[in-house]
């Protein structure tokens, strides 16, 4: 507040002559001005990352996106500005390095772009993040919880889809839409919707599927690890039935394994599907843990089978309504025919 008075035939300020008084207000004036400036100046995510970002100043980064929102797959050939990008060193300090890893290998380094995001009021925010490569370019929809701890992530659109083309949204309501469209050899188009929200347990849930394909079409199961080694004792196959299946095959070493499990109950309403690899902790027993994933499962071994238990935090591989558990019987490995002597 500026106090003003006539003292000796000139004007002062709080006690100050005039030009002192106006130098002191317009100092502080300067002053409040820079720190309100800095203090809403947005950190970038460009730059080498330096260990002082926290993931509230990353979330903070994206700009708001409109709700609903959709995007095609042709954002992936968009061209984006370098104001955009985020520092790979900054990015897998922040979120877990497997979520890049798991498509671009371990070697792979593809550049990072900010999209946007959008939040919800007092809760989960979710970011979208463009990751581009001289062969895959992808969207991510990455998902804080309500205190912008990282809870999990889900690619949602993919640039080498030779065989058609996709579209992602969310809607209002904050279900994520991924709708996939082909050409079939009868010219029609045809498409599948998968709606997926995100759970109490922290992770993405599908909760719908719909498609204008034939629904009786049975896709079959694809075991990704099927041609690795199985000299172990335990390494093999074992399943309830072909759509229930435990895969294990040898690691670096005896006392791990690596494993494949896919499993559906309720005649295919719930589905469940990881692959990692698990460590023996005593004789017969192992338990699958990682550094950048919640779930954990343990496996016990005995003469014909092995019984599957789920320890907690798995909803991000899994249906809501159902968990990784169950008796798999092993399967008699398939041995080749001899060729027939000619005569």
């Amino acid at each position: 507040m500026f106090i003003f008075s006539w003292e000796n035939g000139g004007l002062k300020c709080g006690g100050f002559e005039m030009g002192n008084c106006m130098k002191k207000y317009l100092l502080l004036f300067v002053l409040s001005v820079l720190a309100g400036s800095c203090k809403s100046k947005k950190v970038s995510l460009a730059g080498n990352d330096n260990g002082a970002l926290s993931p509230s100043e990353f979330i903070d980064y994206f700009q708001p996106l409109p709700v609903p929102y959709a995007v095609t797959d042709t954002i992936l050939r968009r061209k984006e500005s370098e104001a955009a990008s985020i520092n790979y060193k900054l990015f897998t300090r922040l979120l877990p390095d497997s979520l890049l890893t798991r498509y671009y290998g371990s070697s792979g380094r593809p550049r990072l772009y900010a999209i946007g995001k959008i939040q919800v009021s007092k809760a989960e925010t979710y970011v979208f993040v463009k990751c581009v490569s001289s062969g895959k370019r992808m969207l991510y929809v990455i998902c804080f919880d309500g205190k912008d701890h990282y809870s999990a992530a889900l690619p949602v659109l993919y640039s080498d889809n030779s065989s058609g083309w996709g579209l992602a949204g969310m809607d209002a309501k904050y279900t994520l839409s991924l709708t996939h469209f082909r050409r079939g050899s009868d010219g029609e188009v045809y498409h599948t919707t998968d709606d997926y929200v995100f759970n109490d347990a922290g992770g993405f849930s599908l909760i719908l599927t719909e498609s204008n394909e034939n629904k009786n079409r049975v896709l079959p199961v694809y075991d990704p690890i099927d041609t690795l080694p199985r000299k172990h004792k335990f390494s093999g196959d074992y399943a309830q039935d072909k759509r229930n299946i435990i895969a294990i095959r040898d690691s670096r070493d005896a006392g791990r394994f690596y494993f494949f499990v896919h499993f559906e109950k309720d005649n295919g309403e719930c589905k469940g599907e990881l692959k990692g690899e698990a460590k023996f902790v005593s004789p017969g027993i192992a338990r699958y843990r990682a550094y950048s994933d919640p779930c954990a499962i343990e496996f016990s071994f005995d003469g014909g089978g092995v019984s599957m238990k789920e320890l907690g935090g798995c909803g991000v591989h899994r249906d809501i309504k159902c968990f990784f558990e169950g008796y798999y019987q092993r399967r008699r490995a398939a041995h080749p025919k001899p060729a027939a002597k000619r005569a």
